[in-house]
Parts: structure tokens; C-alpha cells; sequence
């Protein structure tokens, strides 16, 4: 059966500096540019019935060099809305207030964790939707992409805080015995 293929974008500046980057478009780091070509060599002789995409630049130009032809974009793909903390560390943020986590309280003038598994279960219904054809790439953002992961398996939005994932990484959803599965999670 077809795979769900999760590709998150290489490494930004931010990124690197583990600043919370949403809707701020920035481009690839040299290394985010290497990353993304040795995604693309993991990724060599594999076919796509669609590939995904967030609109961020971060993201198209991760598939572009990984040689994947993107076929749709959606904001639904973007990376979680962080308000008042685009730009800013966890650790940044902690001094002021200690017990935040992104996870189970969002971020202050953004989207709350339920937010972001709404968008996240339209873009996994969409995909499951295209799987007839063959596997599905959807390329995106760390935090966004582990809600996916926590959300296919059926946990909440919070779910995703248990999954680490690195930069221009690949992860696989699929099934086993009927059922939503993680195949494959953060693999370089």
C-alpha cells in the first residue's frame, strides 16, 4: 500500500538557532541546501502521485532540490502560527514564563494546538484521498509536521511534542493490519 512521505524543509538561519520561524520566509542555509539535495538522493527512483507543499520558500526550495515537482500548495502545510513568539527561542521564552509549552498552550497571538491539527487533519485527508495513486510527499515544517505524525496515529496535537525531527529529514505513514502507522520517523 502507498506511503504518506513527510520531508521537512532543510535548515534555515533560524532554524540552526532554534528561533520559532512561521510565517517569516526565509531561504535555506548553505547546509539546508546540502540537506536538501542528499533528501532528494534518499529519496532517488521513489515516484509521487502528489507532492504537497507549504507555500513557504523554505519548503519550495527544499523540493526543488530534492527533484520533486510540486503539484499543490496549501497553507494547511505551513508551519504553526507562532504570534508573538515568531522569532524567538523556547529558552527565550521560558524566562518569563517557566511552565510554557508550545504543545499544550500555543502561542499568544497565534494558533492554539487545536488549530493546528485541524489544518493538519485537511492536509492527511487530503492525502489519503490521492494514495489510490500511488505514495504522497508532503513537505513542510518541524512543528507542523509532527502534529501529522501525532495526528495519524490518532493521538492530539500535543502528541506531536514526542516526536523530534530534524531538519531536511523523512518520515513515513503508513498502514499495518488497517491501521494508521508511523513506518519510518526522522530518518537522515
Amino acid at each position: 500500500m502507498a506511503e504518506i512521505v513527510l520531508i521537512r524543509h532543510g535548515q534555515t538561519e533560524w532554524s540552526a538557532n532554534g528561533r520559532h520561524t512561521s510565517y517569516t520566509d526565509l531561504d535555506l542555509t548553505e547546509a539546508g541546501v546540502r540537506q536538501a539535495r542528499l533528501a532528494g538522493e534518499r529519496l532517488a527512483g521513489r515516484t509521487f502521485a502528489a507532492v504537497i507543499s507549504s507555500p513557504r520558500k523554505r519548503a519550495l526550495r527544499t523540493a526543488e532540490l530534492a527533484g520533486l515537482a510540486v503539484t499543490e500548495t496549501t497553507e494547511d502545510l505551513a508551519e504553526w502560527n507562532y504570534g508573538e513568539y515568531e522569532g524567538v527561542t523556547s529558552a527565550t521564552i521560558r524566562e518569563t514564563r517557566p511552565e510554557w509549552s508550545l504543545w499544550t498552550d500555543g502561542a499568544p497571538g497565534g494558533e492554539s494546538p487545536a488549530e493546528v491539527a485541524e489544518r493538519l487533519d485537511r492536509v492527511l485527508a487530503r492525502a489519503r484521498t490521492l494514495l489510490d495513486g500511488g505514495d504522497v510527499a508532503l513537505i513542510a515544517h518541524g512543528h507542523s509536521l509532527r502534529v501529522a505524525g501525532a495526528r495519524w496515529i490518532g493521538l492530539p496535537a500535543s502528541g506531536g511534542g514526542l516526536l523530534t525531527l530534524g531538519t531536511a529529514t523523512l518520515s513515513t505513514l503508513g498502514f499495518e493490519h488497517g491501521n494508521q502507522v508511523i513506518d519510518t520517523w526522522n530518518a537522515s
